[in-house]
């Protein structure tokens, strides 16, 4: 198969044997040639025996594809060398999706911060619209899973800068930029280049292409010496604040998740959505797991699980409050991250830290609030005081403002053990 001309049979490389991995051999493998490899042996089983190639023998093929999975670093993997003499080899499982289902409807979403809630709040809206819609990407399943694709159906891809950054032809009737702060420099090393990554799905666009992106400098630079053929809706954040009235539901009352609406306002208008549909569904929207996941509500207490935080500027829009809030966080401080909070909401703060980067967190934090430091979390919650005769209302953010991968799998992982830990060592 050649991705310009689905007749012809190709040889691949699928580099990683992750979900996208696997859907991408089970996608191609009936009429390509493909071949897989993986840095950890363990991925194999007797199901993929039969693809897999050595190293050794790889590097004399000559392949016409080289599908990566988005998690390779590839500055930091076995085949490092390889990819970089091969760079114009390198695709993504979105790239295949695209080449084989041109005219399907696809919109992109994509930001720093919300993605998620966003991509699965706009899955909700057009499901109760009645449309044959499908949530893929960073979400859901894989795009190259799903099954009985036809002219009519909607993709909504949640697309992360790390899928993106790989791809080469992918693109979308709409594409939506929510917002853009600092995260994953570990990967792109600049703010240029992790920007540049995101805005690759404004850049491949066609004139009959919409892209609907944050008004802020940063953005704009970096689109003006481009070619850029769709057209461009620059947002303002306030501009549909008239509609934040409508609005019952409390996960969308804070200034970032509203702000995050105001993009699904605004391809409303082009989708020629229901306004009554599109409130009705924001209001009954129950946010995701461990996403600012409110896990216990009493009438003084309050404890949730916002595992999903990664970053200083995820976790920040939720600490402007003139409540108590008791805040768990650490783990891995992520490369370049600022903390950009209001000083008169620092005597409301008291942060328990925990983590192989906890001393990092309190170097940043020592002069502005009560730091507690711990081991992990289990002792972070042991320190947490108790909370039997409270007067007043406070809030325990379980907000970890950092990557799990020193003590977890990842954050669902880190959420669960979380809500298990509650239960047993906070005094409630």
């Amino acid at each position: 198969m050649k991705l310009s001309n689905v007749n012809i049979s190709k040889k691949f490389l699928i580099y990683g044997l992750g979900k996208s991995g696997i859907s991408s051999l089970k996608y191609l493998k009936q009429t390509n040639n493909c071949f897989i490899f993986d840095d950890d042996k363990k991925k194999l089983n007797n199901k993929f025996n039969k693809f897999f190639i050595s190293k050794s023998k790889l590097l004399n093929h000559n392949f016409d594809h080289i599908v990566i999975s988005p998690g390779i670093n590839i500055n930091r993997c076995q085949l490092s060398n390889y990819l970089k003499k091969n760079k114009k080899k390198v695709i993504t499982d979105l790239d295949i999706f695209y080449k084989f289902n041109p005219n399907v409807l696809t919109i992109t979403i994509t930001g720093t911060n919300g993605k998620s809630t966003t991509s699965k709040l706009l899955y909700d809206i057009l499901k109760n619209h009645h449309y044959d819609v499908r949530l893929a990407g960073n979400i859901g399943n894989p795009i190259l899973v799903e099954k009985k694709v036809n002219k009519n159906t909607i993709f909504v891809v949640e697309a992360s800068s790390y899928q993106l950054a790989y791809s080469r032809y992918f693109k979308s009737k709409f594409s939506i930029i929510i917002n853009i702060s600092r995260d994953h420099l570990e990967r792109h090393n600049t703010m240029k280049n992790y920007t540049l990554s995101k805005l690759k799905c404004v850049i491949n666009q066609n004139e009959d292409d919409l892209a609907i992106i944050p008004n802020n400098h940063l953005l704009r630079n970096l689109l003006r010496p481009k070619n850029i053929k769709s057209k461009i809706i620059f947002l303002n954040k306030n501009k549909y604040v008239h509609l934040k009235k409508k609005i019952s539901n409390n996960n969308f009352i804070n200034s970032a998740n509203f702000e995050n609406l105001n993009f699904l306002f605004e391809l409303s208008k082009y989708m020629k959505l229901d306004s009554k549909i599109l409130l009705k569904t924001i209001n009954d929207f129950k946010p995701l797991k461990f996403r600012k996941e409110v896990v216990y509500n009493s009438k003084y207490l309050k404890i949730i699980n916002d595992s999903k935080s990664t970053t200083l500027s995820s976790t920040t829009p939720f600490l402007e409050t003139n409540e108590k809030i008791f805040w768990i966080l650490g783990g891995l401080f992520k490369k370049g991250d600022k903390f950009n909070l209001n000083k008169k909401y620092y005597k409301n703060l008291e942060a328990y830290i925990y983590g192989k980067d906890r001393h990092i967190f309190y170097k940043l934090f020592r002069n502005k609030f009560r730091v507690n430091l711990s081991k992990d979390l289990k002792d972070a919650l042991k320190l947490i005081p108790n909370f039997k005769n409270l007067k007043k209302k406070v809030t325990v953010l379980f907000s970890p403002s950092a990557a799990s991968f020193d003590q977890y799998k990842n954050f669902e992982d880190r959420g669960k053990q979380f809500n298990m830990l509650i239960k047993k060592y906070l005094p409630i």
